[in-house]
């Protein structure tokens, strides 16, 4: 064969190895409002970036006819790129061939590049759209979704790692994506459940759809499994862009930096009267967290789930941070299981990556029930709180109001290693809200009243008197325990004084394997 030949067949060969499954069946994946594997890898990677590896792979299967079928690439899409200019690496799988089914030789190409990423040292997108094993494998292909499984764990905090969920992902292969970092799903076209609509109406006799049972919507308000929903592809690997601009390489890089005009002394005066007078009213802390941060520019993660706690990335002077805070909005801030392992999962990924957290505190304490107490609120709450005091990056905290009990220990207390603790003069740090401590403080005072109505004054006079002398910030700030207590207006300029100051910090915790956070 000359030359001239050989070229011929190899770019015969990537032509046929681009088409995937077939021009049909890229027709029909088009149908459905979805892209094809390489359109969605163009529609996440800058232009003209990516650099496809193992195209010419094919499985290597002999049962069930299947060494008839064997096309190029054999079902997933694999290789590297940029974003914004930062390497990144990526799978896609490709519903066309085989339905995005799992074999031996799928599950290599993958595991390839997740190695390569964490020699190098960059983040890991997975684009999944696959019905799962393929089944002429049999545990062969069961084998390939463990080794992936084990490169998840092992790489996990080391690079990070994204899952975009585009189409079906059912069974054993949830489990991947749930290890990783974020996971993002689509609107109406994307479901991930471990056994689908029919097994459970043969095992439970319930009947419901896919998208009730594992949609992208009850995903993302009632597992918590979902990071984030988008309305169409288009849109989630925009949102997906955004989320990699917050974050480093790997663990031992610093998240990149960015240059902005929003000035560090940049006061908001609309703080200083943002918090209600009444102590019972609510206020939206996202209006607090978007008037600080560079150009009001929050990415939130799992919007949709626990809202009583807010999580996502932001920037301070162009550093990135990430940002907890309690949402009196949304049962008055208390602290529950869900937000606890919300707050604790999210908190841990950014020690992980050197990412400083800023952490606003509105909390009147652990949400009280039956349903909590039997659910295991004592546990979960435990992981918010290990969490924060495992952290060694930069640690700042801002009291806006309440902060009683142990759930003031809990969100970033200076007794857990905060770095920085201010407090608005709307502060109240106390063992708990100024009724509930007379109740119990002058409960014998409060018998010997003469009627309800002297009771009553009894009871407001002694509120009066507990609240001048504990619910204030003055009392731990006399102790040391609150760093300064700041003009609600000039949070944004603190905060950023305390981040250049801590930019430099180090902080080992004692050596050993792991820790064991109650799980």
């Amino acid at each position: 064969m000359s030359n001239e030949e050989k070229l011929k067949q190899l770019f015969e060969l990537r032509e046929k190895a681009l088409l995937g499954g077939g021009i049909k069946r890229i027709e029909a994946q088009h149908s459905k409002g979805k892209h094809t594997a390489r359109e969605r890898i163009n529609l996440l990677l800058d232009e003209d970036s990516f650099v496809e590896l193992d195209m010419f792979v094919r499985h290597r299967s002999h049962q069930f006819g299947m060494e008839k079928d064997r096309p190029l690439g054999d079902g997933v899409v694999t290789g590297y790129g940029t974003i914004d200019g930062r390497q990144i690496f990526v799978f896609s799988q490709d519903f066309t061939v085989f339905g995005g089914s799992l074999s031996e030789t799928f599950a290599q190409k993958i595991i390839k590049v997740m190695e390569l990423a964490a020699e190098v040292g960059a983040p890991v997108i997975g684009i999944n759209d696959s019905g799962g094993a393929r089944i002429q494998e049999g545990v062969t292909s069961l084998a390939g979704y463990a080794d992936i499984f084990l490169l998840n764990t092992l790489y996990s905090g080391v690079v990070p790692q994204i899952s975009a969920i585009v189409g079906p992902c059912a069974g054993g292969a949830v489990y991947s994506p749930a290890i990783t970092d974020f996971i993002f799903m689509n609107h109406e076209k994307s479901y991930m459940f471990v056994t689908g609509p029919k097994v459970v109406k043969t095992v439970t006799n319930e009947v419901v759809t896919d998208e009730d049972l594992g949609g992208a919507m009850t995903h993302a308000m009632k597992s918590g499994v979902c990071h984030y929903v988008s309305k169409d592809e288009e849109e989630m690997f925009k949102e997906i862009r955004k989320l990699v601009s917050f974050l480093p390489q790997n663990n031992l890089e610093d998240p990149p930096r960015f240059p902005t005009n929003d000035a560090a002394e940049r006061m908001n005066d609309e703080l200083n009267a943002i918090v209600p007078d009444d102590a019972n009213k609510p206020y939206d802390m996202h209006e607090v967290i978007n008037a600080v941060v560079d150009d009001g520019n929050f990415f939130e993660i799992h919007e949709h789930y626990a809202q009583n706690i807010i999580v996502g990335f932001a920037r301070f002077n162009g550093r990135s941070v990430g940002v907890v805070a309690n949402n009196p909005r949304v049962l008055a801030g208390c602290l529950d299981i869900n937000c606890s392992k919300k707050g604790a999962r999210f908190v841990r990924f950014c020690d992980a990556f050197n990412i400083p957290l800023v952490t606003f505190v509105d909390v009147p304490g652990f949400l009280p029930g039956t349903v909590q107490e039997w659910g295991g609120i004592i546990l979960n709450g435990a992981k918010l709180l290990y969490a924060f005091a495992e952290a060694t990056v930069p640690k700042v905290t801002i009291i806006t109001r309440k902060a009683y009990g142990g759930a003031y220990d809990v969100m970033a207390s200076k007794h857990i290693r905060a770095d920085i603790n201010f407090a608005w003069p709307s502060g109240e740090i106390a063992v708990m809200g100024s009724k509930g401590a007379v109740e119990i403080l002058y409960r014998k005072d409060l018998k010997k009243a003469k009627d309800a109505e002297e009771a009553k004054a009894m009871g407001q006079q002694y509120e009066d008197e507990y609240k001048k002398e504990f619910a204030n910030p003055y009392t731990a700030a006399e102790k040391g325990y609150i760093d300064d207590v700041i003009e609600p207006r000039r949070t944004r300029f603190r905060i950023i004084q305390a981040l250049e100051m801590l930019k430099t910090k180090r902080q080992d915790n004692p050596p050993r394997k792991h820790g064991n956070i109650p799980l």
